[in-house]
This record gives C-alpha cells, sequence and structure tokens, in this order.
C-alpha cells in the first residue's frame, strides 16, 4: 500500500481548489460558472425532469459535505437541505435566497479543504472501509465532480432564452 505525504495533501487541495475557485488552465471552474447569474438563469430547465443550475449548486454542495463527512467521521444526516443529493429550491427563488445557497455551497467546499488538511497523509491512500475507493481517489473524485458540474452549467446558461 503507498503511503501518503503532506505533500500529496497539498496537491489534492490544490487541485480542489483549481476546480471550485482558483484559476487553472481548464477554464471557467464551478464558482466562475455560478458567477453573476440572475434567478432567471439559475431556474431554467432545458425540458421537464432537467435539472436547473440552482440545483446542480445544491447537489455540488451536498458531495462536497458527502466527502467531508468520509474524511472526518461526521453524523451522517447533517446537510441542512433536504432532499439530499438533489436538494429542491427555495419557492421563492429569488437573488436572496440564492445567495443563501451559495453560501451554502462556498461553506461546504471551505469545510472540505479543511477537513483535507487536518487528514492525516498517512492515510491518503488507505482503502476506505466497504468500497473500492481510497480517500485519495475520493478527494479526485469530488474535483472532477465540481468541474462536470462547470461544464454542464456553462451550456446551461447558453441555452437559456
Amino acid at each position: 500500500m503507498q503511503k501518503g505525504k503532506k505533500s500529496d495533501s497539498i496537491l489534492l487541495i490544490n487541485l480542489l481548489e483549481q476546480a471550485f475557485d482558483k484559476k487553472a488552465w481548464h477554464g471557467t471552474n464551478l464558482k466562475g460558472s455560478l458567477r453573476g447569474l440572475k434567478p432567471a438563469q439559475l431556474i431554467y430547465r432545458p425540458q421537464l425532469k432537467r435539472h436547473n443550475i440552482w440545483e446542480i449548486a445544491l447537489h455540488a454542495a451536498y458531495w462536497k459535505y458527502t466527502v467531508y463527512r468520509w474524511l472526518t467521521n461526521a453524523k451522517r444526516g447533517s446537510f441542512p437541505r433536504k432532499p439530499s443529493n438533489w436538494p429542491k429550491i427555495p419557492e421563492k427563488a429569488d437573488l436572496k435566497s440564492w445567495k443563501k445557497d451559495f453560501t451554502l455551497l462556498r461553506n461546504q467546499h471551505i469545510q472540505l479543504i479543511e477537513a483535507i488538511k487536518e487528514f492525516p497523509s498517512s492515510k491518503l491512500f488507505k482503502q476506505i472501509e466497504g468500497t473500492a475507493w481510497n480517500y485519495t481517489k475520493l478527494i479526485y473524485g469530488v474535483a472532477s465532480h465540481d468541474l462536470y458540474h462547470a461544464g454542464q452549467i456553462q451550456l446551461l446558461k447558453r441555452l437559456v432564452k
């Protein structure tokens, strides 16, 4: 089994930050894809039963929370929005509500970064019990998740009439 080093943690944090809010070669990150949107853009659905940008942002927040939970063994079920994986947007989908949900996304990101900083480097390549994954793959996965949805959001923005 590979043993992790502090530099591995730093690399994982850099990867996660580039996917969320730091400048990177690939272009727009998740936070950048959400910048300056108006409620009408946030709630636009390209088709019935398809997710809108607001829902995607909450979904990304949930998976940051989930990875945080895996790293810290935090209590399950404490994500503040329901249903957890694809939370519903507020009935009053206004800018004030969006700012609150965007803050949730940002705070989940910050919480995850802090958890990675505190996570023992020696456990980064340890297999997670009951899975085929280790903690490094989990962190890579959530960074990839951010980028996947950033691209999806960029496309949705172009479809808004």
